[in-house]
């Protein structure tokens, strides 16, 4: 599959839309150099942003988009709505796109997710449907869940059913895709085989586990083999496991070295030789929190 990939690349999505399979990640960035960063990646070649309401510079995410004098159309972005800070219920959850809104000047979002399952089962309920209403709004083309555990998943599924039994068949909302850190060290093998099961699209965060694996001897053997970096190596194993990685760095060579990862391929046995039975994350696990946490 991934010898046909570049990264103009695109993957098709339930909602119908398509999704780039790279998207540049701006967890933390300052928003003084957000718009800087972002235009950069845009130059380079990304046509997709990973933002969220909770890292505070989704507005200067954005304003990279007409600096950049690439048509908008041509742009994925994506943001999410929290948790934590403001208590989520529906009229939260559209406010939270309403402000994601104004602060990015877009006409539509191509992407909201649900950040986290925290809140419990009616701010989850609450959150979704408001969700589902922006999506038929034109607010929002497609929407998702970020960080929920298969609990929660089979949670959504059967709201959903719910909603459609409420509203009418396809009224419940399309699922289309969800994010998770994934990577050789958290493969999460029961999340990934509930989301490929209903062909939903997995993006991964952290793919390169914050260089903490960095000198582990099979990316290194890897690397050296292939005569590219044990970043990119991992990155390449997120893009041949059919995931989009989302992939973050301020420094304009590490934003083209991250992207340039399309003219190897890496054997079957190789992609397999990599994953691990450790579950280790480096950032925070939602996933495993009861329901009604």
């Amino acid at each position: 599959m991934a010898s046909k990939l570049t990264l103009e690349s695109k993957v098709k999505l339930h909602s119908g839309y398509e999704m780039p399979v790279l998207g540049y990640g701006v967890y933390q960035v300052l928003r003084e150099v957000a718009s800087d960063v972002c235009q950069e990646a845009l130059r380079v070649g990304y046509r997709h942003i990973d933002s969220a309401s909770a890292y505070r510079n989704q507005g200067e995410s954005a304003a990279s988009i007409p600096a950049s004098g690439i048509p908008r159309s041509e742009i994925f972005f994506t943001t999410k709505i929290p948790f934590r800070g403001k208590p989520l219920n529906y009229q939260n959850a559209i406010y939270l796109v309403d402000k994601a809104l104004a602060e990015t000047k877009l006409d539509y979002l191509d992407l909201v997710l649900i950040h986290s399952p925290y809140g419990g089962v009616q701010a989850r309920k609450e959150a979704w449907r408001a969700l589902v209403d922006c999506v038929e709004a034109g607010k929002v083309r497609s929407i998702g869940v970020s960080n929920y555990g298969v609990h929660h998943l089979d949670e959504l599924e059967a709201w959903i059913k719910e909603l459609e039994a409420e509203r009418g068949q396809g009224k419940g909302g399309v699922l289309s895709v969800g994010q998770y850190e994934l990577h050789p060290w958290l493969c999460r093998h029961d999340i990934v085989d509930w989301c490929r099961a209903r062909a939903m699209v997995l993006q991964a965060y952290c793919p390169i586990v914050r260089g903490e694996r960095f000198g582990d001897p099979k990316v290194k053997a890897l690397a050296s083999k292939y005569g590219k970096t044990e970043a990119q190596i991992l990155l390449r194993w997120s893009l041949q496991n059919g995931y989009v990685p989302l992939v973050k760095s301020v420094t304009p060579a590490r934003i083209a070295e991250n992207a340039d990862i399309f003219d190897f391929d890496m054997t079957e046995e190789e992609v397999a030789g990599l994953a691990t039975d450790e579950y280790s994350p480096c950032t925070w696990d939602p996933t495993v929190e009861a329901l009604d946490t």
